[in-house]
């Protein structure tokens, strides 16, 4: 039995095109990243790729993608499932800033350490920044100080899993195909986990805004085959899996 699985990473989002640190900030896709993200789910259907179940986070930018996904497979029916644990990395005190000027400021190596290394976070937020999560009504429910206050990758990583373990895995294994609609970096931490890459390597694996990445899984969640769905064919993902790195 083979296990389906399909990953995709919103559409360019209105922050993503001003340049500026987005993290758990909730801003809407631009009309081109809506575009994308028809084009995906159109390549889905002309590939026959049918849906059983969703998940995403509860930021608006993928919501709204997994909306358009659905509506275009004529599935906006099936069981969709919000969780704030696959939320986008949380950029901390540096969420609304441009990144060029964040770099003009604090140096280019230190911007590409908060943005790019594997355990190196972002200075922190302050609980009572206007920006902070804790007074966002969404995450009412969760304790104060279990909500990130800025993640490196890392942390983002060790966020999203249990999810993936409690609430992702019991679907696949029933057999359901599942479509998982989330963020560049919280992706890479099913990524990481799915084909064992490497610490050191795992900040340089790029999610395309707008591509479906396509998991086809041993009954042990095993990964035999993966590859993106691209405009112009599939390509095989580039990464590798665990082989790859012993």
């Amino acid at each position: 039995m083979v296990l389906r699985l399909t990953l995709l990473r919103h559409g360019e989002s209105v922050w993503n095109r001003r340049g500026l640190f987005t993290g758990w900030t909730d801003v809407d896709l631009t009309p081109e990243g809506e575009a994308e993200i028809q084009g995906a789910a159109a390549r889905m259907a002309a590939a026959g790729m049918d849906v059983d179940v969703a998940y995403t986070s509860v930021l608006r930018r993928a919501i709204r993608s997994l909306d358009v996904v659905l509506d275009q497979l004529d599935r906006m029916w099936l069981p969709v499932h919000k969780h704030w644990r696959l939320n986008e990395r949380h950029y901390g005190a540096l969420q609304g800033l441009n990144k060029e000027e964040t770099a003009a400021r604090h140096g280019a190596e230190q911007v590409r350490l908060w943005r790019r290394s594997w355990d190196v976070p972002p200075p922190a937020i302050d609980p009572d920044d206007p920006r902070s999560a804790c007074h966002d009504r969404r995450y009412a429910g969760l304790a104060r100080e279990s909500l990130p206050r800025g993640e490196s990758l890392k942390d983002t990583v060790d966020r999203v899993l249990p999810y993936w373990t409690e609430g992702i895995v019991p679907a696949l294994r029933l057999g359901a195909r599942v479509l998982v609609v989330a963020h560049g970096n919280s992706l890479r931490g099913l990524v990481k986990h799915l084909d064992g890459v490497p610490d050191s390597i795992i900040p340089d694996v790029e999610i395309p805004t707008g591509t479906p990445l396509v998991y086809e899984l041993g009954t042990d969640l095993t990964p035999l085959r993966r590859f993106f769905l691209e405009p112009d064919g599939v390509r095989p993902a580039g990464w590798g899996g665990p082989e790859t790195y012993e």
